[in-house]
Formats: C-alpha cells, sequence, structure tokens
C-alpha cells in the first residue's frame, strides 16, 4: 500500500496521465491479475482509512474518525487472526495509527515519517515507541523495500506461509523525491485535467460555493493562488523553488498563470514519487520471483485513499467526490485469478480484511462489518446479495484542507451527497447543502441535477436508500448527537433550509475573512462552536 497514490495516476486507470506511463511494474501487475474499477473508502483521510483496513469495520464503529484516532492492539484483527492461524506477520513502513503495531514483527515510520534520513520504530529492549533506527541518507521508499527485503532474507521463516503489509509513505505531500528521478519529466509538459481552470458552475452547491459563490475562495484549498489560506502557488514555491520559474511571484501572477505553473510543479514532484514507488516494487517483486514466492503469493495494490490531481482545481482527498473516494486495487494470483481481468463490482476499504482472511482460509468474524470478495476476484461475478452502493463520510469538518463535513451514497449510477457543514459538537458551521450526480451521464460530477425536476424520484428513493444504508453500517447518530441534530434539521431541505443555509454562508464568509485578517491559519475547526 502507498499513500495518497491515486487511481489517475495508475497506468491501468489513468486517463490524462496514461502517456506518462508512471507506473510500468504496476501495470505488469494489472494484466496479470484483476484490476477493481469502483473500490472506495469510507473515509478519505489516511488514519480512517487504515483503521478500517485493519479492523474491517467501519470509522464510526471502530472509533477511528479522524486523524487523531489509534486502534489498540487488542483490536488489531487482522494481524491477530492471521497469528492464530499460523502466519508470520510483519507490518513494515508508514503505520499511522499511534499505538503499537499488533504483528511478529514490525518497522514503522513515526506517524507521517520523514522522506529523508528515514527513521523507524522498532522492537527492542525499551518500550514503544523508543526503540529507534535511522536509515541515513536513504529516501523512505527505498528504506522500505531495504527493510522489507531484510526481513524476507533474515526474519522470514520458510517453514510458515507470511502476512506482510508494504507501506510506503510516498507520494504523500508534500512529495520529496529521491535525487535520482529529478530528471524525470522535468522537460515534459504535464497533461492538464479538462477542469483545472474551468469548473461549470452547475457543479457542487451552496455546500462547496456558498451563497452566489461567494465561499469559492474558501471551500477547498488549491492548486492556484484562489484559496488565500492554503494554495501550491504559495507553498511549492516556499519548498521546492527550483521547480518553478526563477521570476515567480505569486502577487503578480494572474490566478490562471499561478494555477498552470504550480500544477506542473506539483505533477511533477508527485509522479516522481509515484515512479520511485513502482521502481521499487519491481525490486521487491523480482525477489519474489527469484525465490519462488511470486506466483504462490496472493498479492494485493492498493492506496489508502484517492487523491486530486488538480482536477477542480483542488488539491489533496476528504471531498465525497470519486478522485478522492476511489481506491486503486489490484489483485494479483494465478492459482486462482485470470489474468487481464476488471470488475466493477462496488466495494469498500472495510471489505479488504475478509478478502485477506478468505484467501488465506481463516473464518472472517462477525465483528467485521466487510464482506469478503474473493469469488469475484475468482469468477468476475458479483454473488447474490452483493452490494450495490458504498457510504462514504468525511468527519474532520474544515480541517486542513477546508472541506466541510460530508456524507454520500455511492450507487454504480449515481452519487447522493449531503453536506451537513458542521464540527463534533456542531459548531464552526458551514452552509449545508445536497447535490446529486449521474454517474452515467456525468461520471465527472460536474453537474448538479438535486434540484431537477427530472431526477426527483431517483433523489427520493436514493434518499431513502441513503438513510437505511446509514442505520445498516451503523451510522445512527449516537456516536456524536450534536452533529446528529445538525444532520437532521437540514435531510428534508426545504425552503426554510436553503433560506437557512444562505445565512450560514454569509456568517461563515465574515468568520473565515476575520481568521485570515488575525492570521489564524491554521485554526481548530473541527472541535468548538
Amino acid at each position: 500500500m502507498s499513500d495518497d497514490h491515486t487511481a489517475q495516476a495508475v497506468g491501468a486507470y489513468a486517463t490524462v496521465l496514461k502517456p506518462l506511463d508512471p507506473t510500468p511494474t504496476l501495470d505488469q501487475l494489472a494484466a496479470e491479475g484483476m484490476v477493481f474499477d469502483n473500490v472506495f473508502c469510507s473515509n478519505s483521510i489516511c488514519t480512517p482509512s487504515r483503521a478500517s483496513i485493519i479492523t474491517g469495520q467501519y470509522p464510526h464503529v471502530n472509533g477511528v474518525t479522524d486523524l487523531t484516532g489509534r486502534i489498540l492492539p487488542a483490536k488489531q484483527t487482522l494481524p491477530i487472526l492471521f497469528r492464530k492461524a499460523g502466519y508470520q506477520t510483519a507490518m513494515i513502513g508508514k503505520w499511522h495509527l499511534k499505538v503499537e503495531p499488533n504483528f511478529d514483527y514490525y518497522k514503522v515510520l513515526p506517524g507521517q515519517g520523514k522522506y529523508f534520513d528515514t527513521e523507524f520504530r522498532v522492537q527492542g529492549d525499551k518500550p514503544w515507541p523508543k526503540n529507534v533506527v535511522t536509515h541515513k541518507g536513504e529516501h523512505s521508499s527505498d528504506a522500505i523495500t531495504d527493510s522489507t527485503l531484510h526481513w524476507f532474507k533474515t526474519k522470514y521463516d520458510k517453514d510458515k506461509p507470511f502476512f506482510i503489509c508494504h507501506q510506503f509513505k510516498a507520494p504523500h505531500d508534500y512529495f520529496e523525491n529521491a535525487p535520482r528521478y529529478q530528471k524525470y519529466l522535468a522537460d515534459v509538459k504535464i497533461p492538464e485535467p479538462p477542469t483545472l481552470y474551468d469548473v461549470p458552475d452547475t457543479f457542487g452547491s451552496i455546500a462547496t460555493r456558498g451563497y452566489q459563490d461567494e465561499l469559492l475562495p474558501h471551500i477547498g484549498t488549491s492548486i492556484g493562488k484562489r484559496n488565500p489560506r492554503r494554495s501550491y502557488a504559495v507553498d511549492l514555491k516556499e519548498r521546492f523553488p527550483g521547480e518553478l520559474p526563477a521570476d515567480y511571484d505569486v502577487a503578480k501572477l494572474s490566478e490562471r498563470e499561478t494555477t498552470r505553473l504550480a500544477y506542473q510543479a506539483y505533477l511533477r514532484k508527485y509522479l516522481r514519487c509515484v515512479k520511485g514507488v513502482d521502481d521499487n516494487l519491481k525490486r521487491l517483486f523480482d525477489y519474489l520471483k527469484a525465490e519462488g514466492l511470486y506466483d504462490n503469493t496472493v498479492i494485493i495494490y492498493t492506496g489508502d485513499q484517492g487523491f486530486w490531481l488538480g482536477e477542480n482545481d483542488y488539491q489533496d482527498k476528504r471531498w465525497a467526490y470519486d478522485p478522492s473516494m476511489r481506491m486503486p486495487f489490484i489483485v494479483r494470483y494465478p492459482k486462482a485469478i485470470r489474468a487481464g481481468t476488471r470488475s466493477d463490482a462496488i466495494v469498500e476499504n472495510v471489505d479488504f480484511p475478509a478478502l485477506m482472511l478468505d484467501f488465506a482460509g481463516i473464518p472472517v468474524p462477525s465483528t467485521m462489518q466487510g464482506r469478503s470478495f474473493k469469488s469475484i476476484c475468482e469468477t468476475g461475478k458479483e454473488p447474490k446479495g452483493w452490494k450495490q452502493a458504498a457510504y462514504y463520510r468525511y468527519w474532520m469538518h474544515m480541517a486542513h484542507h477546508d472541506n466541510p463535513g460530508v456524507m454520500a451514497i455511492r450507487t454504480k449510477t449515481h452519487k447522493l451527497v449531503y453536506y451537513y457543514g458542521c464540527n463534533y459538537d456542531g459548531g464552526y458551521q458551514t452552509p449545508p447543502g445536497w447535490e446529486l450526480y449521474d454517474l452515467k451521464m456525468d461520471p465527472s460530477e460536474l453537474n448538479n441535477v438535486y434540484d431537477n425536476i427530472a431526477y426527483a424520484k431517483v433523489r427520493d428513493r436514493l434518499k431513502t436508500q441513503f438513510a437505511t444504508l446509514r442505520k445498516t453500517v451503523g451510522d445512527d447518530g449516537s456516536h456524536y448527537p450534536a452533529v446528529e441534530r445538525v444532520v437532521q434539521d437540514f435531510w428534508d431541505y426545504d425552503a426554510n433550509d436553503l433560506e437557512k443555509a444562505r445565512r450560514i454562508s454569509g456568517d461563515y464568509l465574515k468568520r473565515r475573512l476575520q481568521e485570515l485578517k488575525d492570521g489564524k491559519r491554521n485554526p481548530r475547526t473541527w472541535i468548538g462552536k
């Protein structure tokens, strides 16, 4: 698994970036296995997604709804069950769940970790997390792969099966590539997504645009200088001045020019990190082949969530739209999976551990909310009763990248998005709003048809399905009652609700402008009033 490696930057999925061929190793893995096109995370942010994969539970059930969460060792279900079944277990690379990993062996980054001179927390004489080793002079992708290869060469008991999590830090921002990749794409114009500069006014709602578009500069961090609080137009100049022209000056350039230049710098750095991931996977796969393990191992590649690569002038993840919800997911096991196959079955990250356990012949416990999709891998067909919708909820309201609190239901044909716009205490409100996208007619989610009378029956049906799905997955509102009160207040969204949303939009604009005036660049938006 890598961090923030979105499907748009995997050759087997890519559209705009496909001519650059950033991932030949992963493309070969895909050609030899199955590619899933509709795999979604239930919360597009690092810690909650990883917690769901370890537990098989949605964030509101396992308690990890944001970056402050943790999964105690006794609750780390996946490695515990593999160990009980006789597997050697190892976790190497980015962990990001704060407490000690419950694996036989671990070598993990502290928090986000560093791209260079990478430090790892390891087992030793001292209690967690005081045993630390450093790979001086090494890039993290190289150090993590060296560490996994070292485990195979010195720790692996060939009389036992193994379950190993090899987890890169890259290409998480900010994107520090190994020096050997600095010339990669240096003289190439990176293809631009169609909505980098011009997002149609049919996109979004009052929740993402504000009343009469008054919040466009303040909702969602930007590539260009649209967002005055945080943008790559400013940040990349400070961190990587060599990637921009010597006379680059945000104040003197138009928003379009800053967007164009910042996008090119951003994608070069991002794709160089991706290239490092792909090359290191080749090192790992070459070793497995040499040792006769490659064809006898279920190999799964994924990212912990999606990521925005300039679409709609957005950066980061968190949004309830496909670029951030969708996870790349490739699985290879020639004994059971036919090469060169694809599936459009809806799968969620809570389903991953059940799949892994099923392939190992280990019973899936009732505590896991996810289901195994092994039969889909083997036959390409969805079993009777397979899920037809994915559930999404982002809780960390307006934190870091100015994304409002949101929940959504995603089917193969439509997506219904509800921005309730408040934090855990029901405070720091942004305007609530609803959006509906017809994914068959509008796969890029650019035309909100929530108020289109032609979609009234679809909208009402999806709202009913959405309410039922919330109960099915256990998001019944009891976890944070103050939030649920706001959720219910705007659920029907009549004319009075819209008028209240307009007032909230104006109030929030005043609040944000005052924060900027006062120099409050990173307020704690997810708690308090």
